[in-house]
């Protein structure tokens, strides 16, 4: 009971200090870290290309998006970068999305668009937001100017890793291995910025979300600008194949197997495979 009346006067606060004009906007800035693990052959791969290698790696784990939202639209777009990463030999290192991926949400209307450039294909995944049920906490911590509450909550994931070993045997232990770990995600909202609304799939909290700690991933905003003097426009992906969330991740796990059959090595073989592991 206490919680809430304590939201509920943020809320108010909120509402009277910030929703003073007709339209109320603002653009959040995310920073995005997720934890990796690289296994390589130092029999292979000298420590100057090892060292090459994980800077690179690193780099690709760690992103800046940003959320432009309204009361009920929002888009979460990766702030543009200079370039690809390279690997010795101009190898092109390129993990996660291409930077030019979109996520449209209607929170009024509880659907997203994610636009998403894929092996070189667009696709429109279009599908319902699915409701979190968040545990509201009584913690609360400061995030720059803003005072913000915690909410957490648990979901089944299964154990998936992909490496570029020996997809016989792997394919062989997964069917041993398989399991489903259950997690719990923590976030930190500020009712201050009064929108049910946060970065990526993250929302249904009482303010806007400002921290997230989701297994190896964590998100913390850096920036906020409420109502910023150019008027903000959120229109929705249009460009691409329409699939359903469940039809895209069928896609993609195709395409996944087929890169490991593909760059594998041989069964027996020992020429510096590197094994990467990915938290989800």
């Amino acid at each position: 009971m206490i919680i809430i009346t304590r939201i509920l006067v943020f809320i108010l606060l909120g509402l009277v200090s910030l929703v003073k004009a007709q339209e109320f906007q603002g653009v959040a800035t995310y920073k995005t870290h997720r934890a990796f693990d690289i296994k390589m052959d130092s029999t292979k791969m000298n420590d100057a290309m090892q060292k090459q290698m994980m800077e690179m790696m690193k780099k690709q784990f760690q992103k800046t998006y940003l959320l432009t939202f309204d009361k009920h639209l929002s888009l979460y777009q990766q702030e543009a970068e200079l370039g690809k990463p390279q690997v010795g030999g101009g190898i092109q290192m390129s993990l996660g999305n291409s930077g030019s991926d979109i996520f449209y949400k209607n929170i009024k209307e509880k659907n997203y668009i994610d636009h998403k450039e894929t092996m070189g294909k667009k696709f429109l995944i279009k599908d319902s937001i699915v409701e979190i049920e968040w545990q509201l906490e009584s913690d609360t911590k400061h995030i720059g100017e803003y005072l913000c509450f915690k909410a957490t909550y648990t979901k089944e994931i299964p154990k998936e890793k992909y490496s570029f070993s020996n997809v016989k045997e792997d394919k062989e232990k997964s069917e041993v291995d398989e399991a489903i770990e259950v997690r719990t995600v923590t976030a930190w909202y500020t009712p201050q910025i009064p929108v049910s609304n946060g970065p990526a799939k993250y929302q249904g909290l009482p303010g806007l979300i400002l921290e997230i700690h989701d297994g190896d991933l964590t998100i913390i905003c850096s920036k906020i600008v409420i109502n910023p003097d150019d008027k903000i426009t959120i229109e929705q992906p249009d460009k691409g194949k329409e699939v359903t969330q469940s039809e895209y991740d069928i896609i993609m796990d195709k395409k996944m197997k087929e890169m490991l059959e593909r760059y594998a090595p041989r069964s027996g073989a020992n020429d510096g495979a590197i094994h990467i592991s990915i938290g989800g």
